[in-house]
Formats: C-alpha cells, structure tokens, sequence
C-alpha cells in the first residue's frame, strides 16, 4: 500500500520525500477564482489564504512541477466541491487543461456533472473519485464506471466489508474486460486503484454532507470540541455530544506530537490490506510540516511492521511494541465509527 500524503505548500514536497511519502494531493485556487467567486463558490472546499493549504499561484505549479520530475512522486490536483454553477464548468476545464501542459494529469473530483462536462469535452485527464462523492457502494461504481475513474477514494465512514465488496466487485468487471479488450482490441483494461483514510482525520461528519465552510473568515464545524456518545434505544438522537461547558484555555495550545492524536487508522492496516486498499490518505494538508514528517516516518515504520506480520494479532503486537510504546492516543476512528469486527 502507497502512501498519499496531503501538500499545503511546494516547501513541504522535498521533506516529505525523503520521509517517505509515494503520492501527494493537493489544492490549486488561483486568485483569480477567489476574487470573483469568494469562499461561498469554493473550488474545492478549502478556501483558506491564512495558512498553507493550497496553492494559488500557477508559477507554484510550475516548480512543483519540476520537483516532480525530480523525484518521480505524483500531485494529484483536488477539486472537491459538491457542485458548480454552470458557468464554472468552462473555466474549470481550462484550469485542467492548462495544469495539464505543464504535467499534472490526475484530479480528484466529487462533483459527477464536473465529470461528465471532462468527458464530453475532451479533457483527457485521470479521475480520481473523491471521498467527498457520498456513499460508496456496488451501484455507484457503476454508475461512475462510463467516466473511466482510475481510482476510487472511499469515504472515511465506510466499513472494511464494504470496501472489500466494492473492490471485489471492481476486480471481478476487470478481468472479464481484460479479457474482452485483449480479443477485441488488443489493448489491457484499466486498472483501477483503492484508497483510504489512515491517519488525521476523526471528523464527525461525512464530506458529503457536512454544511461547514472551510474559510479564513469562519471556524471549522469538525473543530468544534465533541466527544463521541451513544444512541439511546427507541430513541432517535445525535450520536454526538457537543461539549458545551466552559472551554479550558489550553485547548487551542498546540500539544506535543503524539502519533493518531486527531484520527488514527494504523492498527487497522491489516485490514484495509486484506479488503484490497491500494494506497492510503494521509491527511494534512494545513497542519504543522514537523507533525506531517513524523506521520509519514510512523506510517511507513507501520507499513514495514505490516510486511513481516504473521497474522493481525502479530502486527497489533508489534505495532503497541514498536510504534506505541508511550502509549496509544485512543483516537482510532475505525473504532469510532463502529467498523472493527
């Protein structure tokens, strides 16, 4: 399994290469955009120019795009809103277009129309189909299957069944695609990629369904201090409870590194190896470079334990040995949201 790290500055590339990171994503918003569309209309989601989350500068793009050739680790371009009003459609495919030239090639999108206007235009690209999309199952898949996607990102609520069904499903199509292309027309079927969330995200909500603004102007709704709660039987409640009481002062204080503090899916490698996941999302785009370095340096540590693993408890075993040996920070969202067996 890769390693999908996320980008919020061209300074970030080269260290989180040599930490060990195979993929990137990242967010593009030329000024441009944000001038005549503001945080409302967003591009993909995450309108912030406070801090490093994205790029807005198409000469960024230009340098990234050497240091790609460099080091050989892919950018994949994030374009993650719901949806877009008509006219945005032409000016986002010239964005594709012009990224293109310079070699960016595969875009992460959530927006089906964005990905029917690609196609009926032309625009040749790798799709990547966002977590953001909603829910992911059989049906969907095929549904987004005449788009020709080469990956499929599962959303952070799906649980390790469902991902192995869809995949199966996915690899099942393939082959007898495979063999149809090479009878027919001498060519090899797509194939396609899996991906999932590991590390730095214990969001709430499902990117589908979350009305938060992602903004400079307005906190995020996932950084709202919650713990998790349980359902009351024949009751229909939030599983959720907003901590409502005074709010202690140090809890905006930025706490030492600790590895999983805001979401943390690495005992959970076995099985997302098993359900068939192919490269894994490392979230962080925004967040502190030193703690992202340290993410990457314990996924890939993670990733080598997995590999020598006689079986799931051997791995767990190894992992608290090696990787946890100062304690585990209990934020496993896979827990969480109920997916362990």
């Amino acid at each position: 399994m890769k390693i999908v790290a996320g980008l919020g500055s061209i300074d970030e590339y080269e260290r989180f290469v040599k930490a060990g990171a195979d993929e990137f994503f990242c967010g593009y918003v030329p000024y441009s955009w944000s001038k005549k569309y503001g945080t409302v209309l967003p591009l993909n989601r995450r309108e912030v120019l406070c801090y490093n989350v994205q790029l807005g500068a198409f000469e960024e793009l230009r340098i990234l795009a050497a240091m790609i050739k460099k080091y050989g680790k892919p950018v994949h371009l994030t374009f993650n809103s719901l949806y877009y009003i008509p006219k945005q459609y032409p000016e986002i495919a010239e964005i594709i277009r012009c990224c293109m030239t310079i070699g960016f090639h595969s875009y992460i999108i959530a927006d089906p129309a964005l990905m029917v206007y690609l196609r009926e235009n032309n625009v040749d690209c790798d799709l990547h189909i966002s977590g953001e999309t909603g829910e992911i199952n059989r049906r969907m898949v095929d549904a987004v299957a005449q788009f020709h996607p080469k990956r499929l990102i599962f959303h952070r609520k799906n649980t390790f069944e469902d991902m192995e069904s869809v995949i199966k499903s996915c690899k099942n199509k393939q082959q007898n695609l495979l063999s149809k292309q090479m009878y027919e027309a001498g060519k090899e079927a797509e194939i396609c990629e899996f991906e999932a969330f590991v590390l730095n995200e214990l969001c709430q909500f499902t990117g589908a369904f979350c009305n938060s603004l992602h903004c400079d102007e307005m906190g995020y709704l996932c950084r709202v201090p919650y713990v998790p709660g349980k359902k009351k039987a024949g009751k229909t409640e939030l599983a959720l409870e907003v901590l409502t009481d005074e709010i202690e002062e140090d809890i905006l204080d930025v706490p030492d590194y600790i590895c999983g503090e805001t979401g943390c899916g690495l005992c959970a490698l076995y099985q997302l190896q098993r359900a068939g996941i192919t490269h894994l999302k490392l979230v962080g785009r925004g967040n502190y470079v030193n703690y992202m370095e340290n993410d990457i340096r314990n996924l890939k540590q993670a990733l080598e334990i997995l590999d020598c693993a006689k079986n799931e408890a051997d791995f767990i075993n190894k992992m608290k040995a090696k990787l946890f040996e100062k304690g585990c920070s209990g934020n496993c969202y896979y827990e969480t949201y109920g997916m362990k067996k």
